[in-house]
């Protein structure tokens, strides 16, 4: 017999990712080298195709040393700028082990969320890292507070594999769309919007130097489903 996963499981998990997806940077806590100290540092994120964090750092770094010693790490995603009420806006403290990684699409979906890095992405002291998510710790507001399995937070494999194969040609499609860039206006204020990653529940997105994200409505079956989805929320809003 397969167990179900509870409601509150996979709104949680949905809710740690929308906050991972919709964030370019991060606080990133690791153990100081030699001492044990915790040691937090703001550092740039992206997010692979199954919503796993992505960090390009550089071993000069003091984070990076630390990681050298203890692969384990904490990122705090924070979602309460615009709440009147910091304490009551939702932050997600997510837990894993940062890992060295040679994908070039989990690369490349890094520079499209932070084309600045392009111009030291190339050094031989920078590395693209993993967060191999175990948990997360949720906190939504007053009452709403809950720890979320890795199951919860990450895409499956296979949905996250079909996404990120059709990636380039979607990113393509969309960012040709006029309709698209509509969306994009109504729903992130005026820019000049570009898709730089695309899933199935929603797209990332920059304009200069801001970044942000559009969810759709409902999670979509296939990389194909992404135009309409984008569309509707168009008929929505107009």
């Amino acid at each position: 017999m397969t167990l179900q996963r509870a409601p509150t499981a996979v709104a949680t998990g949905v809710e740690v990712r929308g906050l991972m997806r919709g964030h370019a940077v991060a606080t990133l806590a690791t153990q100081l080298a030699g001492s044990g100290w915790p040691y937090a540092s703001l550092v740039l994120v992206a997010t692979a195709a199954d919503a796993t964090p992505l960090l390009l750092v550089s071993r000069l770094a003091e984070h990076t040393k630390n990681i050298a010693g203890d692969h384990r790490v904490s990122l705090l995603f924070d979602g309460t700028e615009s709440s009147p009420s910091r304490l009551a806006g939702a932050r997600a403290t997510v837990l894993g082990r940062a890992m060295r990684t040679p994908d070039e699409a989990e690369r490349g979906r890094f520079l499209r969320r932070h084309p600045d890095a392009e111009g030291y992405a190339g050094f031989a002291d920078f590395g693209l890292f993993r967060v191999q998510v175990e948990r997360a710790h949720l906190v939504a507001g007053f009452g709403r507070i809950h720890w979320v399995d890795e199951r919860d937070i990450l895409l499956p494999a296979d949905v996250a594999a079909a996404f990120a194969k059709a990636e380039p040609g979607i990113l393509a499609t969309l960012n040709g769309d006029a309709a698209v860039a509509k969306v994009l206006g109504q729903r992130l204020g005026a820019g000049e919007w570009t898709i730089t990653g695309a899933d199935c529940e929603g797209v990332d997105t920059r304009a200069g130097g801001r970044t942000g994200r559009v969810a759709f409505a409902a999670s979509v079956r296939t990389p194909a489903d992404i135009p309409a989805a984008l569309h509707a929320l168009a008929t929505k809003t107009s």
